[in-house]
């Protein structure tokens, strides 16, 4: 989700001609869900989706209107249509939208969570809104870590801080929830929309051949941001790896070895041969990452399973979590078809408690 802001950071122009839409609540079936965003210039689509079509467009109306007054709203949609209606959606569902005339009044905090991201720590984006009458809202951010809790009035943070905690120690990549708050003696009372932004998952390629330049340019495409490790020049630069968020020309083993890796570290190991593969999984095999896989032929797995074994590089227990032969089975031949079976491995072991 982080994504969305940092495009809104990103946009050159009056910024009091931008709106953010971002879905906030919806029941039953409906195109997006809650923390779905898009972005609206002058009443043009910039970026993101709050589910296109018909809500979309009428997102969009929205946009225009708070684009002229300056003034945000929050605007709801019945979606439950006779099919005959073609200017109405008919997805059985209601879906709420917030729109956010000029974001980037809050600019510094989105600044503040981009800084957070690109130190691999996860936060709450915090939206305050507060209702007062036809729709129209005051908005107010915040961000908040596990280290950093915004100012806010004890009464609102009793209400949002454990829930926040919770969403960040969460396995959940992005959760979006709503907490509406009390204050004594103040009406009305405000609704906390309370947004997930983690780091992507970080996909560590340990081999800039064929295999893994092929590999991060779909992981990348895939949403993770993608560092690809190789001791050859000629094979791990940025002409050769232009999907890659990060080139590290040294010692596999050593590179690796550096890496803090944890929870959000997927570590593939493709390189040019055994020697190399075994100095790769060395590290990685006690790095704590959430997935280490490794290609090769079964003769040659069970080889290595071995050696590990013998030398003590490993246990029983920490062999079998190593992902290898790497990637789904899908019977794979070409090199784009084994990083696509690998790709989908890695967001089948991301998305496995999400169900």
């Amino acid at each position: 989700m982080a994504d969305i802001y940092i495009k809104l950071l990103e946009i050159n122009g009056n910024s009091k001609e931008l709106c953010l839409a971002t879905v906030t609540a919806t029941s039953g079936s409906t195109p997006q869900k809650p923390g779905s965003s898009a972005i609206f210039e002058k009443g043009v689509l910039i970026a993101g989706t709050v589910g296109g079509g018909i809500v979309e467009e009428k997102a969009r109306e929205a946009s225009i209107l708070c684009s002229e007054t300056g003034k945000s709203c929050l605007v709801s949609f019945d979606l439950d249509n006779e099919i005959s209606d073609k200017k109405e959606a008919i997805c059985g569902g209601t879906i709420e939208i917030l729109i956010n005339a000029n974001p980037l009044i809050h600019r510094s905090v989105f600044g503040d969570m981009m800084k957070s991201v690109a130190n691999r720590e996860t936060g709450i984006l915090i939206t305050m809104v507060t209702d007062f009458n036809a729709g129209q809202v005051l908005v107010n951010r915040y961000w908040m870590t596990e280290k950093k809790i915004p100012e806010l009035p004890q009464e609102i943070l009793d209400e949002i801080v454990p829930e926040a905690m919770l969403m960040i120690s969460s396995g959940e990549q992005n959760k979006f929830e709503s907490v509406r708050v009390s204050i004594a003696g103040e009406e009305p009372s405000p609704v906390c929309f309370l947004e997930k932004i983690s780091p992507r998952p970080r996909l560590v390629i340990a081999g800039a051949g064929h295999v893994g330049k092929a590999l991060s340019e779909i992981g990348s495409f895939a949403g993770f941001e993608v560092t690809v490790i190789d001791d050859r020049k000629d094979y791990a630069n940025a002409s050769n790896l232009p999907f890659a968020d990060r080139i590290i020309v040294k010692n596999i083993g050593t590179a690796i070895s550096e890496i803090n890796a944890g929870k959000g570290t997927y570590i593939v190991i493709v390189t040019r041969g055994h020697s190399n593969d075994a100095e790769a999984l060395k590290p990685a095999i006690r790095s704590g990452a959430a997935y280490v896989g490794m290609i090769g032929s079964r003769m040659k797995v069970a080889r290595m399973k071995a050696e590990f074994l013998k030398n003590k590089w490993a246990t029983e227990e920490e062999w079998a979590r190593i992902h290898s032969p790497v990637g789904l089975e899908i019977n794979s031949k070409t090199v784009g078809e084994i990083a696509i079976s690998i790709v989908a491995e890695l967001i089948q072991v991301k998305n496995k408690d999400k169900r």
